[in-house]
């Protein structure tokens, strides 16, 4: 398969994908590798009544999370913080106390800051329940220190530390708040320092907390919590936090992941351990410090396909295939689309690449 016969089925594909579901109003995707000279972006759908534009600024949702593992792993780098310190060196009392109570017994000192960027502290997730009061009350408006000490009231803890996987963003905004004790500054401020500054993501903000060094002469694209749009929610920003949050365009997502994958923001040392410092997920999957890898598994997944990354619920990717060295990014910008949009990045995305190399 040539190059532009492969480029071009892969548009066909995305767009295809997008246009044959009513739930999705807009999607975008940018595949690029220097190496086989690679480079698609494709918009597609509308924004209101404008058509989509790869120049629009994009949220993905849970690839946020990427970005607050690097800050901490930054901060590491720096020497204040370790990944094996206890999270209670860091946090308040009114934080820690009872936070998190397993069969009777306190484990709240134990949590260390590994657990919560590989997802195993064993805390409960507290975002999906309040954005469903959100739902039901449009007006609620709730911090992510708020969001912590309701969990601690209304929701149980499903391990010891340590122990056990279980995806939240509890983890996460504890993260965060973690950054802000530490830099004495918002997160915010640690996110434009450390990595959107540095790296000239100057599209880049995180949603309702900062603004963009450049305003985009377009608007944000518009995502959807299933039939919700969600700027609908004028709360659900704030509960999104460290655990999403990051908005920018499509270029500005690669620059990052450019710099990442290159060590430019992080050392080799570092990244080995964001990668290998996982538990299991799915079968096919670990879960490292907000990185998923899909894992050689022979005849299910052959090592040409392996890669890493991170994804939202909004049906959104962003993925390194080393093999390639592809970046693979984009958003179906719908929740409906969480598992449907991995599905579409290996079998339409990885798979010609992966002949085409």
């Amino acid at each position: 398969m040539g190059r532009a016969t492969m480029q071009s089925r892969i548009e066909i594909s995305f767009r295809e994908q997008a246009r044959k579901d009513s739930q999705v109003k807009n999607a975008y995707l940018l595949v690029h590798s220097e190496k086989r000279d690679i480079d698609v972006r494709v918009p597609e759908g509308r924004t209101g009544s404008m058509p989509a534009n790869v120049q629009q600024p994009v949220y993905l949702a849970s690839v946020g999370k990427l970005f607050t593992a690097t800050v901490i792993s930054i901060l590491h780098e720096q020497g204040k913080l370790a990944f094996d310190d206890r999270i209670s060196i860091f946090l308040d009392p009114e934080l820690m106390n009872g936070l998190h109570v397993y069969k009777e017994h306190d484990y709240s000192g134990d949590i260390q800051v590994r657990h919560l960027l590989n997802q195993s502290s064993g805390l409960d997730d507290c975002f999906w329940p309040l954005l469903e009061r959100m739902r039901e009350d449009p007006s609620m408006r709730i911090t992510p220190r708020e969001a912590i000490l309701w969990g601690k009231e209304n929701l149980t803890p499903k391990a010891e530390p340590g122990k056990k996987h279980h995806y939240t963003d509890t983890n996460y905004y504890l993260l965060g708040l973690l950054v802000e004790s530490i830099t004495g500054e918002p997160f915010h401020r640690s996110l434009h320092q450390h990595i959107f500054e540095p790296l000239g993501m100057d599209s880049a903000y995180m949603q309702g907390y900062s603004e963009p060094a450049v305003r985009s002469d377009y608007p944000l694209a518009e995502y959807y919590l299933d039939d919700l749009e969600g700027s609908t929610l004028p709360g659900f920003p704030a509960i999104d936090y460290a655990g999403g949050g990051v908005i920018a365009v499509l270029d500005d997502y690669l620059k990052f992941m450019q710099a990442l994958v290159n060590y430019a923001l992080i050392r080799e040392d570092t990244l080995q351990t964001m990668l290998s410092d996982d538990h299991r997920s799915y079968p096919t999957i670990r879960y490292g410090y907000a990185i998923w890898k899909f894992i050689r598994i022979p005849l299910l997944m052959p090592a040409k396909y392996t890669c890493w990354g991170c994804v939202g619920v909004t049906g959104a990717f962003m993925f390194y295939h080393p093999h390639t060295e592809s970046y693979i990014i984009g958003s179906f910008n719908q929740t409906a689309y969480s598992s449907k949009a991995l599905r579409f990045m290996l079998s339409r995305v990885i798979k010609p690449l992966v002949k085409h190399g």
